[in-house]
């Protein structure tokens, strides 16, 4: 194996726009006609979750999306250390970064305040398995009676739409209790996990007992990944984050290169010492 870095592929089927999103995308996102009368608007929300994206005071624009093909390399360590593979940890970071950032860029390119129901997902391609494409989608949205507080927008600190992975209910729920969604926030460590030794392999072999080696590796590697999402939530000036998923990957490295991906939605309240309602019971007359 040889130690290489990440790196996106460009294919020569459509020139990208300076944003990386294809002239093909422009068209199609130039047929919606946002606001206008007989407006036409493509969403991936249920149809609960539609209505109540629209009962909380936000009218869906459009499907947008952002992706990219990515090489993730390799990386030389010592088999018998625990380590993080930094260069791999920043490529698969990276790489989710720039779907993430098209997938922004065609939520501007239709005047949108945010974008709704955000997934993140990978997929690596039969025909190499060290190349994957990183696929960010949702559901663009435009404030339509949401009051965004004495801001007076709902654009994140970076100027750009803030983007969320709640659900349609969770959103409703999320703006109902007083609270707005900054952005998706997410942190990523790619980690080595040693090898154990023959010896201790051998000495726990038919017994109940820790193998602190490995504890150790996978607490360090959560912990990574969940400090570099806060950070992102701190350099936001969001209050918190909320809907947080811990995720474990091995992708196609083997069994002892694991990759922990943290992700959530940031979150602010809209008004300075906003008290949440206490929620109210409710009864059941189903049998």
């Amino acid at each position: 194996m040889t130690e290489t870095t990440g790196r996106e592929l460009a294919g020569g089927a459509a020139r990208p726009t300076a944003e990386g999103i294809p002239e093909e995308a422009m068209r199609r996102l130039a047929q919606l006609q946002p606001g206008g009368k007989g407006s036409f608007f493509t969403s991936d929300l249920t149809v609960n979750e539609f209505l109540l994206v629209r009962e909380a005071g936000f009218r869906p624009l459009g499907l947008v999306l952002g992706s990219s093909v990515y090489h993730v390399g390799v990386q030389l360590g010592r088999w018998s250390k625990n380590q993080e593979l930094t260069k791999l940890s920043q490529a698969m970071y990276h790489a989710r970064d720039l779907a993430m950032g098209r997938m922004e860029a065609e939520a501007s390119a239709l005047g949108a305040d945010g974008v709704v129901g955000v997934r993140l997902d990978i997929e690596f391609k039969e025909f190499a398995s060290d190349i994957a494409e990183f696929i960010a989608v949702g559901t663009a949205v435009k404030a339509n009676g949401a009051d965004p507080g004495p801001g007076g927008s709902w654009l994140n600190n970076k100027g750009k739409p803030f983007t969320s992975d709640l659900s349609g209910q969770d959103f409703w729920t999320l703006i109902q209790a007083g609270y707005a969604p900054v952005d998706m926030v997410m942190g990523s460590c790619v980690y080595h996990v040693a090898h154990q030794r023959f010896a201790q392999a051998l000495s726990t072999t038919g017994r109940n007992v820790e193998i602190e080696t490995f504890t150790q590796a996978l607490y360090d590697a959560r912990e990574l990944a969940m400090s570099r999402m806060q950070a992102e939530g701190v350099a936001l000036d969001a209050e918190g984050i909320v809907s947080v998923q811990l995720r474990q990957h091995s992708h196609s490295w083997g069994s002892h290169t694991t990759e922990f991906f943290a992700i959530g939605t940031a979150v602010r309240p809209l008004r300075e010492g906003h008290v949440i309602d206490r929620p109210t019971m409710v009864l059941g007359l189903d049998a």
